[in-house]
């Protein structure tokens, strides 16, 4: 996530609408090629995983971090919609040789403020399924 993150920051900073349509159309590819895989298997493995290891499913880590998962989602989903508007509008603009709109730009930010929220959420999963803390 954080990959294509940068990319597509880096691409919005250009300014250049052709390299801004590239990006928006491959981080549409690599969420659909990674991030929706590990969407569906990260709790799938990490509960069974869980189950394997004896923790109780009601331990306290084990909730907080299937709680975060959920926030994590709730913006993760906006942010497929997003991505995929933002990858219209662009190719758009770059067929047209004009100037993303406005609107390209609203959806931009939402992105950004979604991905900013929800990264700190993955890293504290993350710690939560190492720490597993008692």
């Amino acid at each position: 996530g954080i990959g294509t993150a940068f990319f597509m920051l880096m691409a919005q900073r250009s300014g250049d609408v052709r390299a801004i349509a590239w990006a928006t159309r491959t981080v549409v590819l690599a969420d659909w090629l990674f991030t929706t895989p590990a969407v569906i298997f990260q709790p799938l493995s990490g509960l069974a995983l869980a189950r394997l290891a004896h923790y109780p499913m009601t331990a306290p880590w084990l909730i907080a971090a299937l709680v975060l998962y959920v926030g994590v989602g709730a913006c993760w989903a906006p942010v497929v919609g997003l991505q995929l508007r933002m990858r219209r509008l662009a190719a758009r603009a770059a067929a047209e040789g004009g100037e993303l709109p406005a609107l390209y730009h609203r959806c931009f930010r939402l992105w950004f403020v979604l991905g900013c929220l929800a990264f700190p959420a993955v890293i504290a999963i993350f710690w939560l399924m190492a720490a597993t803390p008692g």
